[in-house]
């Protein structure tokens, strides 16, 4: 199956509200960091990035979709979206990890191994770990769950790079307990990044119509943010 021309991804699980379009080799981008204010920015990039590729939606061949864990509301807004956009062009969506986002922006930095913790209150956060592939691609160890930072188990076949919000909530239950030289706590997931893994997942054959394309949240009881 010939890899989509023209894929549009969408990331809001975060304080970062994030929209890329790729189109051949290029990448047009809109990225902003801005706490709750996602549902009025998100569709006025999407808006921006197809004008500054001079594309419409119905040029748009596949969609890309964060699809958590992270804020409730932050990840359906993203949900919300990308189904409607992906219904009304009848196009495909891709749903990516949030966590493995993140991982990808730590990979793409140079890291080979990379644990990715976002703080998911309640004591917990949302963990998994990834390592980089051949191609360059942030590729999962094992299931992505919501524990208890005290309870992440020992990293082996490092060294690995820690990334995200759960870092900086959590440094001692985390970084140094686990031995990490190096983390990354203010990282946040980006939808640059989250084009390369809807690459990957095309690939795989893990495209979804949009109907289909459910968020994760990785526990029962959500806190809503």
């Amino acid at each position: 199956m010939n890899q989509p021309s023209v894929m549009l991804a969408v990331e809001t699980s975060s304080d970062a509200c994030s929209v890329a379009l790729g189109a051949g080799t290029e990448v047009f981008v809109r990225h902003e960091v801005a706490p709750r204010e996602h549902t009025r920015l998100v569709l006025p990039m999407v808006e921006a990035v197809l004008k500054d590729a001079g594309l419409g939606m119905s040029d748009v061949d596949a969609f890309v979709m964060g699809r958590g864990p992270g804020a409730f509301t932050g990840v359906r807004i993203a949900v919300g979206v990308v189904q409607g956009l992906a219904f009304s062009v009848g196009r495909p969506v891709l749903p990516v990890s949030s966590l493995a986002i993140v991982a990808q922006g730590a990979v793409e930095a140079g890291a080979g191994h990379v644990a990715v913790a976002f703080d998911a209150r309640m004591g917990e956060v949302y963990w998994g770990t990834y390592l980089s592939d051949s191609d360059g691609v942030a590729v999962a160890i094992g299931q992505e769950s919501v524990i208890a930072p005290e309870a992440v188990p020992a990293l082996h076949d490092g060294p690995w790079i820690g990334a995200g919000s759960g870092f900086s909530a959590y440094p001692e239950a985390l970084a140094q307990r686990l031995g990490l030289s190096r983390t990354l706590p203010d990282s946040l997931p980006h939808a640059v990044h989250a084009l390369v893994l809807g690459r990957r997942a095309w690939k795989e054959g893990e495209a979804v119509e949009a109907a289909d394309a459910q968020p994760v949240y990785l526990r029962d009881r959500v806190v809503r943010s």
